[in-house]
């Protein structure tokens, strides 16, 4: 540990986060319009074709599955901490990885502590955090969602969302702001908020497969006739469009749906026995999205034809097969309302993950006032609790606080009472940050401003992240001096295929995201109005904004250290 961080205490065993709950977070992350309701349309259409379509939809879940056996090789293996493991004030310590919150902000420092061992490799840890970090806090929300959330809200009610910008602005504003209260009130609220979201949102998924293979077995639902064509061979791949650019944005948005196992690294130090319990429920998690994802996209077009009118300026894919099964205006205004329901599932549980990854971010010391937004607080709902149903009092050891060179040491044993804490600033900070974002979007009209946030966060924190992390982990792995194989505390009989098909996934993306798409492409400026070089140029552009603040930050160290 260095001399700048914050240290908390993780919560107590009653109050860790069981299996199931991890694969909450999978899917209720995963599971959301701006993934498999919306973004089915804007494939097919990027495509062209029924067939490819669907091997992308397999391919980006054969990827994301690499991506979570790399996050799982890190995650269960740093970082390292001196532990004591004899006791007395001159006990033995030993080097230990542990658990900890944060995800890939922790993965990229302790890969430079495993490349370099050069005087300066404190420094370089700070600057690696400045470059994650500043971009995450800022671009660590879902602020684009809130607004497809306003937006589909509009629809359900029967409005166009373009026409109706303020409510739509003010619906997200209400979303974000419900979430954030909801974690502030009570950390146990959220986390069963997210397990029943979850588990709504699978039995929506579960409806649309039977809704869509009755629709494929002729049973007539009030709707217009099956569309069972598009998976005549070579019919499915009839149509397939020729523009390079279509295709790798179709599989970036795809990526981005699937991305929903990065959230249970995010909470890492929160879960009761990871070793034991993440490598299982993680994986059994993406097996169950992917299924899902490729037997709903099946089912949409058991119902909804490849080249049906007006499929191409579809807000989304869900609401287009509800009116196609039932054939009337009511059911896709019903499905709207879902998608919108849907999404504050998913906004809630990044609330609750994204706010520990700052919280992680303000330990490092990075930002001002960070032993602020660095602590935890005791919950409001934690408090009347105890007010009204006293906790039981237990004994438990404390930290030496007349001996800190000596991490792990213990004083006398007090009684303390366990209340759940919550970051509430850190919560305070991740609200703040996202309504910025719906400010600096607010004159792009709604679904602009939707598909410039993702962009960038697809850009930013799904594919850049994801070259360094993977490529970091390659060096390691390649470099025998480092002794990787000998630290890491898990072993994959895909080693290192698996990273490798990763990373050159990403790279390619993100290299191929500055070849402009067609006029015809639905991320056009003619379709979009948004120019197509924007949306890589900003995210690119946020490697420097951690420099610059660490710079600036430098300076005023160096300022302080005059005075």
């Amino acid at each position: 540990d260095t001399p700048h961080q914050i240290v908390e205490r993780a919560p107590d065993p009653e109050q860790l986060l069981e299996p199931w709950t991890i694969v909450a977070l999978v899917l209720n992350r995963t599971i959301v319009g701006s993934g498999i309701f919306v973004s089915p349309v804007k494939v097919l259409v990027g495509t062209g074709s029924v067939g490819t379509s669907l091997i992308f939809w397999s391919f980006g879940a054969v990827v994301s599955t690499c991506g979570l056996l790399v996050w799982l090789e890190l995650g269960l293996s740093v970082p390292f901490r001196q532990v004591k493991v004899s006791p007395g004030p001159h006990g033995e310590f030993k080097k230990k990885s542990v658990p900890r919150n944060g995800g890939e902000k922790n993965y990229a420092k302790c890969q430079l502590e495993f490349l370099y061992t050069n005087p300066n490799k404190e420094k370089s840890g700070f600057l690696v955090t400045c470059m994650y970090g500043i971009p995450f806090i800022l671009l660590g929300n879902l602020a684009g969602n809130a607004l497809a959330l306003g937006s589909f809200a509009m629809h359900a009610a029967g409005r166009k969302p373009d026409g109706a910008k303020g409510e739509v602005i003010g619906i997200a504003i209400g979303a974000l702001s419900a979430a954030c209260l909801l974690h502030m009130f009570s950390r146990r609220g959220g986390i069963i908020m997210n397990n029943i979201f979850a588990v709504i949102k699978v039995v929506l998924l579960v409806v649309i497969i039977v809704l869509g293979f009755l629709k494929a077995g002729g049973v007539h639902l009030g709707g217009l006739p099956k569309s069972t064509d598009n998976f005549h061979i070579p019919e499915s791949f009839d149509g397939a469009g020729s523009d390079f650019a279509s295709y790798t944005t179709s599989l970036q948005y795809i990526l981005y749906s699937y991305s929903g196992y990065l959230q249970p690294f995010y909470v890492l130090a929160e879960v009761a026995r990871p070793r034991k319990v993440f490598p299982k429920y993680t994986l059994l998690a993406m097996l169950i999205t992917a299924i899902l994802f490729v037997l709903v996209n099946i089912s949409y077009f058991c119902a909804v034809p490849r080249d049906m009118d007006g499929i191409a300026i579809a807000q989304d894919m869900a609401s287009v097969f509800f009116a196609q099964i039932f054939g009337n205006e009511v059911a896709k205004r019903a499905m709207n309302g879902f998608i919108a329901f849907s999404i504050l599932g998913n906004i809630i549980v990044m609330t609750f993950t994204a706010a520990r990854v700052k919280q992680e971010i303000a330990k490092e010391g990075i930002l001002p006032w960070s032993s602020f937004f660095a602590k935890g607080s005791t919950t409001p709902w934690a408090r009347i609790r105890e007010t009204f149903f006293p906790a039981r009092r237990t004994k438990q050891a404390i930290p030496n606080s007349s001996n800190k060179s000596l991490p792990g040491d213990v004083a006398e044993t007090e009684e303390i009472r366990r209340l759940e804490q919550t970051p509430m600033a850190a919560l305070a900070l991740h609200w703040a940050t996202s309504i910025a974002l719906i400010a600096f979007t607010a004159r792009l009209d709604p679904t602009r401003a939707y598909f410039v946030i993702v962009g960038i966060y697809i850009y930013a924190v799904r594919l850049l992240v994801g070259v360094f992390v993977s490529s970091g982990l390659l060096i390691l792995k390649l470099t025998p001096r480092r002794n990787w194989n000998n630290e890491a505390n898990i072993r994959l009989w895909s080693d290192p295929w698996h990273i490798v098909l990763f990373f050159v996934t990403d790279l390619f993306l993100l290299i191929a995201a500055f070849v402009k798409p067609g006029d015809a492409s639905p991320w056009s400026y003619k379709n979009a109005h948004v120019q197509w070089f924007i949306v890589p140029t900003i995210g690119l552009s946020t490697l420097t904004w951690g420099v610059i603040w660490y710079w600036g930050l430098h300076g005023v160290m160096l300022k302080k250290a005059k005075k």
